[in-house]
């Protein structure tokens, strides 16, 4: 008598996806108000940090606004101390009169912010950190409302986007960890990544689901643009 003994079948798949590599901070910076630029603080290949000033417009005629309005908000200012100290004292200042003060105060408060922010937007300040790999326009030029000046890109940590088939993005899931090897002239890098994004609609025209993929890359070993491949288990 023979027994056939039924084994258990391994059943484990492997697939790969085609992609290309971005920074996870790729912006192109502008200014909102036209201007000459004044002042260029940082040259092409610079690290900056955030909020750090780029460079500036003139602003000569900005700073003197806000110098005005200062004066005229520590002039009201006065006026209300001495106003409120007059009308505790005696019944010689109506409320009417003291309520008109504050308020004249407080406009000239808000005004002499206005002016900050009018002098504040005469500078291109890095939203993030990163590093300055082009500037279209230099100290002396002229440059108009939301024009193109500076590229920022920030590459320590990079995306490897891919569009995958259907059928295998739907075994794919957010959190997930995977390898990638990235193409390079010398040898082929290999890197982990975690699986951050699956898009929720598959494009009738392929039938691709794009997936997206975030990873280290702090040692620069990685330079975005290069294309490579997503392997799965």
């Amino acid at each position: 008598m023979v027994l056939l003994a039924s084994l258990p079948v391994c059943d484990a798949q492997k697939f790969s996806s085609d992609g290309v590599t971005e920074p996870v901070v790729d912006v192109t910076l502008s200014l909102p108000e036209p201007g000459i630029i004044a002042v260029e603080r940082v040259k092409e290949g610079d690290f900056v940090s955030t909020n750090d000033v780029i460079l500036r417009l003139d602003c000569r005629l900005e700073e003197l606004e806000v110098e005005r309005r200062r004066l005229v908000m520590e002039n009201k200012k006065t006026d209300l101390e001495s106003t409120h100290a007059v009308f505790d004292k005696s019944v010689s200042v109506s409320r009417d009169e003291l309520l008109k003060k504050e308020a004249d105060y407080n406009v000239a408060v808000t005004e002499y912010q206005i002016a900050q922010e009018q002098l504040r937007r005469r500078s291109l300040i890095a939203p993030k950190a990163g590093v300055i790999t082009e500037i279209k326009l230099h100290a002396g030029e002229a440059s108009t409302a939301y024009q193109p000046i500076v590229r920022l890109v920030d590459a320590r940590r990079c995306y490897f986007i891919s569009n995958v088939e259907a059928k295998q993005a739907s075994r794919l899931k957010t959190g997930e960890t995977v390898e990638l090897q990235i193409e390079d002239l010398r040898e082929p890098i290999k890197v982990r990544g975690e699986i951050i994004f699956v898009s929720p609609v598959v494009d009738p025209a392929s039938g691709l689901q794009k997936v997206r993929v975030v990873f280290d890359n702090t040692d620069g070993r990685v330079r975005p643009g290069l294309v490579g491949q997503m392997s799965i288990e």
